[in-house]
């Protein structure tokens, strides 16, 4: 067994290549081999969102508080709230953050595959967030 207590983990700011706008991330487990899961808090400030990516072996988002937008590539962006979940298949790309006006925070939990858990692309545009 492994407890993490409560205090003893520094929130960090993830690189700015990969999110945009204010981003907190708590990493709160990532399991040892042979385990793959890990699981991370993540707090995106209003206007705040990460790049394009994709994982390659899928990601579920539960919203904890707030209200945001999630957005498959080539289909719409939807509006998820807390108590929300998402399911993100295996190799789809996709985006999550906050709406312009309403901070979001969410769980996202999943696997490593060969020491990655994602795969981040390009960033998501300022037209492109808001249309």
């Amino acid at each position: 067994m492994d407890i993490k207590r409560s205090g003893a983990r520094s929130p960090e700011t993830p690189p700015a290549d990969y999110f945009h706008g204010a981003v907190q991330l708590d990493r709160l487990m990532k399991a040892p081999d042979p385990a793959r899961v890990e699981v991370v808090h993540v707090t995106f400030a209003p206007g705040a969102r990460t790049a394009w990516h994709t994982h390659p072996l899928g990601q579920t988002l539960y919203i904890t508080s707030g209200k945001g937008w999630v957005q498959q590539w080539g289909a719409p962006v939807e509006e998820v709230v807390a108590g929300d979940v998402i399911w993100f298949p295996p190799g789809e790309k996709h985006w999550h953050g906050a709406t312009p006006t309403d901070a979001m925070t969410h769980l996202a939990v999943q696997e490593v595959l060969d020491g990655k858990a994602a795969d981040w692309l390009e960033q998501v545009g300022e037209a492109e967030y808001r249309r």
